[in-house]
């Protein structure tokens, strides 16, 4: 084995490391950016509309006041948490999407993030 490199690694251990901890800074820069990002989903072609952050909490949930109904509370709850499903699917997603422009794809590895 070569002094400071391991077979297969195309290169010393050292720039490895320098490689990883680049990206662990990236990628600790990019989850302080993404809590400050907002997605947005809707419901009922609009009644309900929930946004959420990059760091999958809802920021706020808005309601047309035409969709309250008294009678048909079950309506309005399906509304809601079909909004909020889609908010959080859409955050994940913008989640995935920025982190695999930093780990090019190595996003497959237990633990990386």
């Amino acid at each position: 084995m070569a002094k400071g490199g391991f077979p297969g690694f195309g290169g010393n251990i050292n720039n490895l490391m320098k490689q990883a901890q680049k990206m662990q800074k990236e990628m600790a820069k990019l989850q302080e950016e993404l809590e400050e990002r907002t997605v947005e989903a809707s419901a009922g072609g609009g009644a309900v509309t929930v946004i959420a952050t990059g760091k999958k909490e809802i920021k706020e949930i808005n309601i047309k006041p035409e969709v309250v109904d008294p009678d048909d509370v079950e309506m309005l709850q399906d509304l809601v948490l079909a909004a909020v499903n889609e908010a959080l699917r859409k955050a994940e997603e913008m989640i995935s999407t920025e982190m695999s422009k930093i780990t090019g794809g190595l996003g497959g590895i237990p633990g990386l993030f």
